[in-house]
């Protein structure tokens, strides 16, 4: 017969039907073969003739796909629970196999996975990098008391949205990565922050301002390294991830940094 073991029988002890005994992580159940079986490494318990005295060898999979929502293996739960898997042990003298179907949340000798770790794998996968800056480009000649607009190019890797998923054990994690922020430290001592990526400045500007995203420099860069600032472009990555089909999700921010050089200057009054 197969036996179905549900969480609560798996760990409030064995039903009392005279199928199974035994109790701990894993009941002990009768199988075709009058022999038994146990789950986590213990010896069987002795349940009818034939009763053998070799470990089982178990092994744990994720059903796939998983049973219809009306299925009697859900034992009265759903998938926001968690997810029906088949444990399979060889069990007895002539290796007969002894499957057991139960729902995992939490059930003994299911596979562990911290489905946040499982959305880190992902972020892995994206390849996140820094700012790619626009402006202030290291070429580019700016004035002292003149607006400087800051900018960034947007591609998945540099700005978002990156969409990627991971898989662990049957857990498939669907995250989402898009930079909310970046903090700019322009080399004389301020930080500006902008919540976006900064807006492309054209020529019929004229001197105003950005409005998202600039600083005005109140000194020439003569008398730094190189005579140029150093500017760090500090961008911080919010992903939002969630488990394929429901259930858990959760946020998490990841930071990433790029650098930028940039002159400046007084302008010439020539008279």
């Amino acid at each position: 017969m197969v036996s179905l073991v549900s969480p609560v029988q798996a760990f409030a002890g064995p039903p009392t039907d005279g199928s199974c005994s035994g109790a701990g992580k894993w009941v002990v159940c009768e199988a075709d073969d009058d022999s038994t079986t146990s789950g986590s490494g213990t010896k069987p318990a002795g349940s009818g003739n034939g009763t053998s005295t070799k470990e089982p060898v178990c092994t744990v999979k994720k059903m796939d796909p998983q049973p219809p929502a009306d299925s009697m293996f859900w034992e009265g739960k759903s998938s926001k629970d968690g997810a029906v898997y088949v444990r399979t042990c060889q069990n007895g003298p002539d290796g007969a196999p002894v499957n057991s179907t139960f729902v995992a949340n939490g059930a003994a000798g299911a596979p562990v996975v911290d489905p946040a770790v499982v959305a880190q794998q992902a972020v892995a996968k994206m390849k996140l990098v820094g700012p790619d800056v626009a402006s202030p480009r290291a070429a580019g000649k700016y004035i002292v008391g003149v607006p400087m607009w800051m900018w960034v190019n947007k591609s998945p890797t540099t700005y978002g949205p990156n969409i990627t998923s991971a898989t662990a054990s049957g857990v498939t994690v669907i995250a989402t990565a898009e930079v909310t922020k970046i903090v700019w430290k322009m080399g004389d001592g301020s930080t500006v922050t902008c919540n976006g990526a900064g807006t492309p400045y054209t020529s019929s500007y004229g001197k105003q301002e950005s409005p998202t995203c600039g600083h005005t420099y109140t000194r020439t860069s003569a008398s730094q390294s190189g005579s140029k600032y150093a500017v760090t472009a500090t961008a911080t990555w919010t992903v939002d991830w969630q488990v394929n089909g429901g259930g858990a999700a959760g946020q998490f921010t990841e930071i990433r940094q790029s650098q930028a050089e940039v002159a400046i200057g007084e302008l010439q009054v020539v008279g």
